[in-house]
């Protein structure tokens, strides 16, 4: 009589620990987002997506183009407005989700500039005033993490290396409480902390001045805290 109920209880444990299982794999794919831009028009703006603008200067003007050696698919998104203003950030914000502790990465190639040839992802995002960035810079040759407080950007730190234009590459961001990491291309080029942002906000893209600049694969994960 003895060996059923011990089954019974096994087989309770295992149908138990499959679902938690499922469970996790589900909350970790709605905490993970995903934009290609494949499925989105050409020569129109992406969807889910909103535009904005840091200081003076035209709005940017960003829309999803054909690029037969795009990372994935065949299409990107790209910033295409030439506008020289040198304090303009032209902002694609995703709506959602709007997360504290995140890591984002996205493919990007600077395409032109004569003034700027800069591509950057924002989170912890607030307002077109209120955000940190990381971006890189092909005419500077950096990567430099900054928060932008009303309206005005100031540096964290920053790091100097190659930055090549009209080359695709990788930049990735891992923030957890008021600890940030960002990688060139697979390297870790900076390690930092700031609290000069604590709450969730939106991530998104971002370019300076007349950059042209194409993106790819901007990818969104919430990540556990490691305060």
């Amino acid at each position: 009589m003895s060996p059923r109920p011990i089954e019974g209880r096994a087989t309770s444990r295992v149908v138990a620990c499959a679902l938690a299982l499922v469970l996790a794999t589900a909350v970790a794919a709605a905490d993970q987002r995903t934009w290609t831009f494949d499925g989105d028009t050409v020569g129109e703006p992406p969807h889910g997506f909103t535009f904005a603008r840091t200081d003076g200067g035209r709005m940017g003007r960003w829309i999803v183009r054909a690029a037969a050696d795009a990372p994935s698919g065949g299409r990107v998104l790209a910033q295409v407005d030439d506008d020289r203003t040198d304090g303009r950030f032209a902002l694609a914000v995703a709506a959602e989700p709007s997360l504290r502790d995140v890591r984002v990465s996205v493919r990007c190639r600077p395409v032109g500039g004569a003034v700027d040839q800069a591509c950057g992802v924002v989170f912890r995002y607030r307002d077109e005033n209120n955000y940190y960035l990381a971006r890189a810079n092909a005419l500077e040759d950096n990567v430099n993490f900054y928060h932008v407080v009303s309206g005005r950007r100031r540096q964290v730190t920053g790091w100097k290396g190659r930055v090549t234009g009209n080359a695709w590459h990788e930049l990735r961001v891992v923030a957890a409480g008021d600890h940030f990491e960002v990688a060139w291309d697979g390297q870790k080029v900076i390690d930092a902390h700031d609290r000069t942002f604590t709450e969730p906000g939106k991530v998104g893209l971002w370019t300076k001045a007349d950059s042209i600049t194409e993106f790819d694969d901007l990818m969104v994960a919430e990540v556990g805290a490691k305060e």
